[in-house]
């Protein structure tokens, strides 16, 4: 069997892993980078920045295909000359036309990072923290006109814990999609699989988002709203509290909720703590969140800045 992947990330570099694992030849490797940039500007990041799987591919010495588009006529005519099996897509902003991903003598299948039918489009890892969802999980499903939408081969769920940011989510996504590429291309080998046409009445999709979540507002979201937006939006996105015109970015990793209602407005500060960068802000379910080790967007000095500016309800 000869495969070719697309994608991108550590997505794209557990599914060659995966295929690795799995004994299957790598006939290329296509980076969804060279669709996306120059290919100087790829070329110097991956001489001065080079990303994990850029890495992994040179470790390999993987043939990697340099071209704009999955869908271009040089991209087409090399498939079949390399005589592929089965293209493997993992994180892949491109819509794959039919010319192309009906090439490949068995299948063009995509790596989804969600439970399909829910949670379609570009990055489940946030939108399943931000909507509180217990489990997310990984499905294998067959390219078809739609994004996200053809039918599924292989799934697998994946737990969502309180403190998980969606790194956290998508380091466990991504060993997880590496294990079933092995299971798949295992199984096509010994089994017959039968796909299973996904149910649009539960299907869901999210774009990404507008770049407003970053922004917390304790006037009108709860403690569990702030907590699953931060966690979600990292590392993404960095997520900020906005005093007296002032911004700071807020640790994802050192913020507590705390157990005891209080009888303040939503939006005022009722602890301080320079030592610790600390402060303490009402959410709009009346429970406090203490958030250690901010910053200033931008700017120096913040113990002299929370010791001399932030006013603290005593």
């Amino acid at each position: 069997m000869r495969v070719v992947v697309l994608g991108k990330g550590l997505m794209l570099a557990n599914i060659i892993l995966g295929v690795i694992d799995a004994g299957v030849e790598i006939a290329g490797v296509f980076r969804y980078d060279y669709t996306s940039k120059s290919k100087l500007k790829v070329m110097l990041d991956d001489f001065f920045t080079p990303a994990p799987e850029v890495t992994l591919i040179k470790q390999l010495k993987l043939n990697q295909i340099r071209l704009k588009s999955a869908n271009c006529e040089t991209f087409q005519k090399l498939m079949i000359s390399l005589n592929v099996d089965l293209i493997i897509v993992g994180t892949w902003k491109e819509c794959i036309t039919p010319k192309t991903y009906n090439i490949p003598k068995i299948a063009t299948v995509n790596v989804h990072p969600s439970l399909l039918p829910k949670y379609r489009g570009p990055n489940p890892y946030m939108q399943t923290i931000l909507h509180g969802e217990e489990y997310s999980g990984v499905t294998i499903h067959l390219m078809n006109d739609e994004y996200d939408a053809g039918a599924i081969l292989k799934q697998e769920k994946i737990k969502i814990y309180a403190s998980d940011t969606s790194k956290e989510l998508r380091d466990r996504t991504v060993t997880k999609a590496r294990e079933l590429v092995t299971e798949f291309l295992n199984d096509l080998n010994e089994k017959i699989l039968t796909p299973v046409n996904q149910d649009n009445k539960y299907a869901t999709y999210f774009p990404n988002i507008s770049g407003e979540e970053m922004m917390l507002d304790f006037s009108i979201q709860n403690s569990d709203e702030i907590s699953r937006t931060i966690r979600a939006l990292h590392p993404f996105l960095p997520t900020y509290i906005t005093y007296k015109e002032v911004f700071f970015t807020v640790n994802p990793y050192s913020f507590k909720i705390l157990d005891k209602e209080v009888n303040y407005p939503p939006n005022t500060v009722i602890a301080k703590d320079s030592q610790t960068n600390s402060i303490t802000i009402v959410c709009h379910d009346h429970k406090p969140i203490e958030f250690k080790n901010l910053k200033l967007y931008k700017r120096k000095g913040i113990k002299q800045y929370i010791n001399k500016y932030v006013d603290e309800i005593k």
